[in-house]
């Protein structure tokens, strides 16, 4: 069992922006007892997984602070293929994030959200 997500592939877009493929594998940690008759990935994974992502290639030196907003639109399933995006503003110190799951060519989003970091 894992603790985090196949990395498909990584790259930056912009000035702090960054945009990260992932696969679910059905073996995930998360998975395991949430719930039993339909796994899903709790919310909780999906904020450390933005920690995990941005410190690593947007705000090195930051921490969390506090969550702006966040809404959950739909929920992820074992073997969803879905894209992290990150926004990092830094005159404001927040960052933006969007999870999209991939359907063939479309992308719905399913959960996104605004932190604000801090040294």
């Amino acid at each position: 069992m894992t603790m985090t997500p196949d990395e498909i592939s990584c790259q930056h877009t912009g000035a702090g922006e960054a945009e990260i493929v992932l696969h679910l594998p059905a073996t995930l940690f998360w998975f395991q007892g949430h719930f039993a008759v339909q796994p899903l990935l709790p919310g909780v994974a999906q904020l450390d997984w933005v920690m995990h992502y941005a410190s690593r290639l947007l705000t090195p030196g930051y921490r969390f602070h506090s969550i702006q907003n966040v809404k959950f639109q739909a929920p992820l399933l074992p073997e969803n293929r879905i894209t992290l995006t990150l926004t990092w503003q830094a005159s404001r110190q927040i960052l933006a994030f969007c999870y999209q799951r991939h359907d063939g060519d479309a992308r719905h989003t399913t959960s996104s959200g605004k932190i604000r970091l801090c040294r």
